[in-house]
């Protein structure tokens, strides 16, 4: 499916050192950092594969995350890098409405079980603008995926419960949002759980290899049962 309309995909992505804290308790200290690293990469392969595309960002100011976008042939953003996900989500909007571009899609880094056939099946939903296309997490809280035509049609504000908000944010600037549900781009990773979860999966990511290789399901079900017993002992945490 050749790209027929002007969509940019964006990828906010935080300085990796400084991302997924949440996971902190759940994985060891010097797989962290590579292990964030090597979800984005599943993310970004998805991405530069997808043949909806015109083309896709990466927005960081990470070093690391800036290699991987040239070696996927992709652009680097650096506007409001610091700003967080939503700052740095809005400013690729602006810049994308005045490059003239038909839609921005955004997805975080985060979901290493995305292909390029749910991106383009998202793009193949989504309408002409004025237009508004959501992919919720599993838990139907987050916005894993958003398409927005034109890009700067309805403000986005990205956190934890952000689905339903987005949903009245589109009516409330006079767009009915189109909701797709997509098992890949559902299964962010925020909480030890869900990455235990995403590796009994058995998928063929390099996400799910890496785990693989440091026998994640070992130390992560000892941590898991660590912070249980811990809880149990201690109620006010």
């Amino acid at each position: 499916m050749p790209a027929t309309r002007n969509i940019w995909a964006v990828i906010p992505v935080k300085e990796v050192t400084g991302a997924k804290q949440r996971l902190n308790g759940g994985v060891p200290p010097h797989l962290h950092v590579p292990l964030v690293r090597t979800m984005l990469e599943d993310v970004v392969a998805a991405v530069s594969q997808a043949r909806g595309l015109a083309g896709f960002i990466i927005a960081t100011l990470d070093p690391v995350a800036q290699t991987l976008a040239q070696r996927h042939g992709g652009r680097i953003f650096t506007d409001d890098a610091r700003s967080g996900h939503t700052g740095v989500v809005a400013a690729a909007a602006r810049r994308l409405a005045a490059e003239g571009a038909d839609a921005i899609l955004q997805l975080p880094g985060d979901i290493p079980l995305v292909t390029a056939t749910e991106i383009d099946q998202v793009i193949a939903l989504h309408q002409p603008g004025p237009s508004f296309t959501i992919v919720p997490s599993h838990d139907d809280k987050g916005s894993n995926t958003v398409v927005v035509s034109p890009p700067t049609a309805v403000p986005l504000k990205f956190g934890d419960d952000s689905f339903y908000p987005h949903l009245k944010s589109a009516r409330d600037h006079g767009i009915m949002p189109q909701v797709v549900r997509l098992p890949g781009i559902a299964r962010d990773i925020d909480h030890l759980e869900d990455l235990i979860e995403f590796a009994r999966l058995g998928s063929a990511t390099r996400t799910q290899a890496f785990l693989d290789r440091h026998d994640f399901i070992h130390w992560g079900r000892v941590r898991a049962h660590t912070c249980d017993l811990v809880t149990e002992a201690d109620p006010t945490r």
